[in-house]
């Protein structure tokens, strides 16, 4: 039996594209700053309830919204949830959430971000 002929194939070489930091930025998302934000607190909420290993159904009652609420947020489905409910839950979990406005080194618009100590 006769093998197949092998055609070579063009392969395209792939294009890298440096990232912004902000991969929602980098999707062309206008609320890209805000939705980095949202998910960083949702991380570290994530994180913590992790760390402590509580069902979503314990967080839930810790943190006194109803468990689909919680899954929502370890699935990273944060559109339901504002910045200040975010960190109010962070407080509730026994963080201390500060923020922090100054002015612009470089004048300009300002940007939201949320920094881990």
């Amino acid at each position: 039996m006769r093998e197949p002929e092998r055609r070579e194939e063009q392969i395209e070489e792939a294009v890298a594209t440096p990232s912004t930091g902000n991969v929602f930025a980098d999707l062309g998302l206008l609320d890209a700053e805000e939705l980095l934000a949202k998910s960083t607190i949702a991380s570290q909420i994530n994180q913590i309830i992790e760390n402590r290993q509580l069902s979503q159904i314990q967080a839930g009652a810790l943190l006194g919204i109803p468990q689909p609420k919680v899954s929502m947020i370890q699935h990273g489905k944060l559109r339901g949830f504002s910045l200040e409910k975010l960190c109010n839950l962070l407080t509730l979990l026994g963080r201390d959430v500060d923020i922090v406005i100054r002015e612009r080194e470089k004048g300009g618009l300002g940007h939201v971000r949320v920094i881990q100590a």
